[in-house]
């Protein structure tokens, strides 16, 4: 079957997501997460791509930004081919390191780019890990930073100072922009991939499962394509709950 297009976006914005193949680990230490932000400055540098913010996690990463010259394709493959040649040779190891292409969701409008700044920012206090505000691999620091080859101009403009700006980052994530394919999946289709992947009419039976199994039923949904919100709606499991269980680590 033909690789389907990917969708342009009219505003240039994109939320752009790399994983290591089979979740491979792709920053080992400091030196590794180092180079992969090098590398952005890099090529954000040579071509007309602006970065906006992004989030280094140990097996993906998150990237907002924009393209106006339809070289998106061209600045991930030049990012990919260097990292994963610069990985393979420090670890002695052979093949591919990244997982088929890049995933990338058109952003075109002033509140979903808000949306998907905070949630790329957030993926460390998802994870359980910290703080968006003390994590290290991300630009939360470059906020409003004008030697800094982040450029935050646009998101300045909406969010305002450096106070305002924390208080939005810290109110939370958007489960939307976890989803890359934004047709209607609403609460029918969530529940009609219950049934599909379970087995069950009723997602409130999970709650009387031992820990295990119920986390692994969790799973099981969010790997399905269901949101964190359609999850506690159907099960009545806690919000943290599920995120904690499903989040990438």
């Amino acid at each position: 079957m033909a690789r389907q297009a990917r969708k342009m976006s009219l505003s240039g914005y994109f939320h752009v997501i790399v994983r290591g193949v089979g979740k491979q680990i792709l920053f080992e230490n400091d030196r590794d997460y180092r180079y992969y932000i090098s590398l952005l400055k890099k090529y954000s540098g040579e071509m007309p791509i602006t970065i906006n913010t992004y989030c280094l996690m140990d097996n993906h990463v998150h990237l907002l930004l924009r393209d106006t010259d339809n070289c998106l394709p061209l600045f991930m493959k030049k990012m990919g081919v260097s990292y994963a040649a610069y990985y393979n040779k420090k670890y002695e190891r052979t093949g591919h390191l990244f997982q088929d292409r890049y995933l990338s969701e058109a952003v075109e409008t002033r509140e979903y780019l808000l949306s998907v700044f905070r949630y790329i920012l957030n993926n460390p206090a998802a994870a359980g890990i910290c703080p968006a505000s003390e994590y290290m691999w991300s630009s939360y620091r470059r906020y409003d930073d004008p030697e800094s080859f982040v450029n935050t101009e646009i998101l300045c403009k909406l969010i305002g100072s450096w106070e305002r700006y924390a208080v939005f980052i810290s109110a939370g994530n958007e489960d939307d922009c976890l989803e890359f394919n934004r047709h209607k999946r609403d609460d029918e289709w969530a529940k009609g991939k219950l049934e599909e992947v379970l087995g069950l009419n009723s997602g409130t039976v999970l709650k009387g499962y031992d820990k295990i199994p119920r986390d692994n039923a969790l799973r099981s949904l969010r790997e399905a394509g269901l949101t964190v919100r359609q999850i506690e709606r159907l099960t009545g499991i806690g919000r943290g709950v599920i995120q904690r269980v499903t989040c990438d680590r």
